[in-house]
């Protein structure tokens, strides 16, 4: 497919102490096949070269756009931030974190799915993941999927098909269209924004790896492994949006897996000596979903598992063999 009027896609870069990767970043926005773009990079304060890098690029292209925060704020507002900095004349808006980058091919091949469905809202595709290829799992064929059925998809537990902002493309009228896109106090806003959106639009996909995200100790990918957020999204994601793409048996069954599973995982995390900050944490989102933590749940919890282990010894190695 040819665009012969190409819109403008507004991409986007909030960045903190990335200047490491910072420049691998901007080149491969300045490789793009695509070239109606308007490139703004949302400095938060960071206190490496990162600054000095993107204003040198800035100075080389006068699509790329500097805003340096006055003062350090969180992430999903540095998020917020670059969002409100998007051009009124752009039609699309394309994410790329600073430690991650974009295939030459990626923002064309994107663009044009769109345009040839106008009720795609949002568009994703593989993505390279450190050396992994991730988000695999659609049927070769879905290429245009309505938000009920990715929305199902979704919260079914299949496989994970939108990724992470750096491998979304968006429709800047959806952005537009609240003051603060993300919810600033959610660790996966990304996939919650996703399934705002698709209660009345559709879900377009490239089967073609089309960005590499980089993992590294220190980004918030790190921080979501090392607390396991993804077990209360998928939870908190099911009681927002289940209701409305769900049967009340289907989600009265993903709940309850999904709380059990969570106590679970919180079980073995007491014999592994978790500390404060991440009994905190869990605490503070089991309460906000509307299932306060039971200390007594997790004590028979602990005590099943601790009998597993006595009386099952070979098979309780062999699973933490496997997990190791």
């Amino acid at each position: 497919m040819t665009l012969e009027s190409p819109p403008l896609v507004s991409v986007l870069t909030p960045v903190y102490n990335c200047g490491q990767y910072l420049a691998e970043c901007i080149e491969s926005v300045l490789a793009q096949t695509y070239q109606n773009w308007e490139y703004c990079i949302v400095n938060n304060c960071s206190t490496d070269q990162t600054l000095e890098i993107a204003q040198a690029y800035a100075k080389k292209d006068r699509r790329i756009h500097v805003h340096s925060n006055s003062e350090f704020v969180s992430s999903g507002r540095n998020a917020n931030i670059a969002f409100r900095k998007m051009s009124p004349d752009s039609k699309y808006c394309k994410v790329v974190y600073a430690d991650d980058w974009l295939f030459p091919e990626c923002i064309m091949k994107m663009v044009e799915l769109s345009e040839a469905h106008p009720t795609v809202a949002i568009v994703g595709a593989y993505g390279l993941v450190g050396d992994r290829v991730s988000w695999d799992g659609l049927p070769y064929t879905s290429t245009v999927m309505s938000g009920r059925e990715i929305s199902r998809w979704i919260l079914l537990d299949k496989p994970y098909v939108f990724g992470n902002p750096t491998s979304l493309l968006l429709r800047s009228d959806h952005i537009r269209a609240s003051e603060s896109f993300y919810d600033e106090s959610n660790n996966h806003r990304d996939s919650e924004a996703c399934l705002r959106i698709l209660r009345d639009w559709d879900f377009g996909f490239v089967h073609q790896v089309l960005t590499y995200n980089r993992i590294r100790d220190g980004s918030e990918r790190s921080f979501s492994q090392r607390y396991n957020t993804y077990l209360p999204n998928k939870l908190d994601r099911l009681l927002n949006f289940g209701q409305a793409v769900l049967s009340q048996e289907e989600l009265d069954a993903r709940i309850t897996h999904y709380i059990t599973a969570y106590y679970d995982y919180l079980a073995a995390s007491v014999f592994v000596l978790r500390e404060k900050e991440f009994w905190e944490f869990h605490q503070a989102k089991m309460k906000n979903m509307g299932y306060p933590l039971s200390f007594t749940k997790l004590a028979k919890t602990v005590g099943a598992k601790a009998v597993d282990c006595l009386f099952n010894p070979k098979r309780t190695v062999e699973r933490r063999l496997k997990k190791f």
